[in-house]
């Protein structure tokens, strides 16, 4: 496949993060999940949620749905804070993993990350590398607080490109005891250097170029721009194995949501500019002697960012590969995901 030229070019082809239809942004203010809200999932019957707001370092209000186990009387819980996929909301696969740990009996927090979904933020649609591993620790910060929490048993599980996120916090945040991570895309690398890392010095100069003058247009009209480029209506069949998984996932009733970047329009042109100028998961080694569970699908496309985070980080780690699973099977296919290992793992780890 040929390199695309610019960062932006190639976080959308390669993350997913804009494969969406370019229609009007659906910018939500704070406000509580109403009962009738659509979930990608049903709600267990032996599981209870609720909508709850916490604040970040930086002062924004994030929108979560705190799932519990129900008749657990006045036992403290092990928890879990959960994030992602890049792009997704807490109504899709985040929840449908809270959803099935507080089945196994841990207090689980599914949120949006700033700027996204029902959480704050100003503009929409942008990620940060600093501010989403923020994120992560400020939902630490809310389970923490809540008195059915034992707060020396948390962990933290990270989606697709909010795998990095999630790494990122446990580096720096001793309070996590244990991450475990599924279908992991490092968002900095693929910005930074390309999909694997074949992007030249001169489409790196030439991408920072590019978003460096559409600052320019964004300040004149006074809002972002959002690419062309997003995922079609409808396949042509002709598209990489990759477009037509997303698509599968994103743009039909298995996932589609109204506030999800992924169904819709996806991110502004300038989004890659913090990513490609930073680097995650410098000091991964940190996070020993706390546990690290990487899972990956076997022919996912991104399997070599987690073979690759497996390589340098330091023990206790331990790679899963799931047979013939491609990257999309681990947001919501819940006879592909492995819960009853990620049950153990966390059983096991926050002790």
């Amino acid at each position: 496949m040929k390199i695309v030229a610019t960062v932006v070019a190639l976080s959308f082809l390669f993350i997913g993060q804009a494969f969406a239809q370019n229609k009007k942004s659906n910018q939500t203010k704070m406000n509580a999940t109403e009962q009738n809200e659509h979930y990608t999932f049903q709600l267990s019957d032996k599981v209870t949620r609720k909508a709850v707001t916490f604040k970040n370092r930086y002062g924004i209000t994030l929108s979560g749905d705190l799932y519990l186990p129900k008749n657990t009387g006045n036992e403290k819980l092990a928890a879990l804070a959960i994030s992602g996929p890049f792009g997704a909301v807490k109504e899709q696969s985040s929840g449908l993993y809270a959803n099935q740990m507080a089945e196994r009996g841990f207090a689980v927090i599914a949120f949006d990350p700033s700027y996204n979904g029902e959480s704050g933020g100003e503009p929409r649609d942008i990620a940060s590398p600093d501010i989403n591993t923020e994120d992560f620790s400020a939902a630490v910060d809310f389970l923490g607080l809540q008195k059915n929490v034992d707060r020396n048993k948390i962990g933290i599980i990270g989606i697709c490109g909010f795998a990095t996120f999630a790494l990122n916090a446990t580096i720096a945040d001793k309070r996590v005891k244990a991450v475990a991570t599924t279908s992991a895309y490092d968002i900095s690398r693929v910005s930074a250097k390309g999909y694997y890392d074949k992007m030249t010095p001169e489409e790196r100069t030439k991408a920072f170029e590019t978003m460096s003058l559409q600052r320019w247009v964004d300040a004149e009209n006074g809002k972002p721009e959002y690419p062309a480029t997003h995922l079609p209506e409808k396949l042509n069949g002709d598209e990489p194995q990759f477009v037509k998984d997303y698509f599968d996932y994103y743009k039909t009733p298995r996932g589609y949501h109204k506030r999800s970047l992924n169904s819709n329009k996806g991110w502004t042109k300038t989004n890659s500019l913090s990513f490609a100028n930073s680097v995650m998961l410098s000091y991964i080694k940190e996070i020993s002697p706390r546990p690290m569970l990487l899972i990956a699908g076997e022919n996912a496309h991104s399997k070599y960012m987690s073979e690759d985070i497996y390589k340098v980080a330091s023990e206790p780690k331990e790679l899963m590969i799931i047979p013939n699973a491609v990257h999309v099977d681990l947001y919501d296919k819940v006879d592909v995901i492995p819960f009853e290992k990620l049950d153990h793992f966390f059983r096991t780890n926050l002790n």
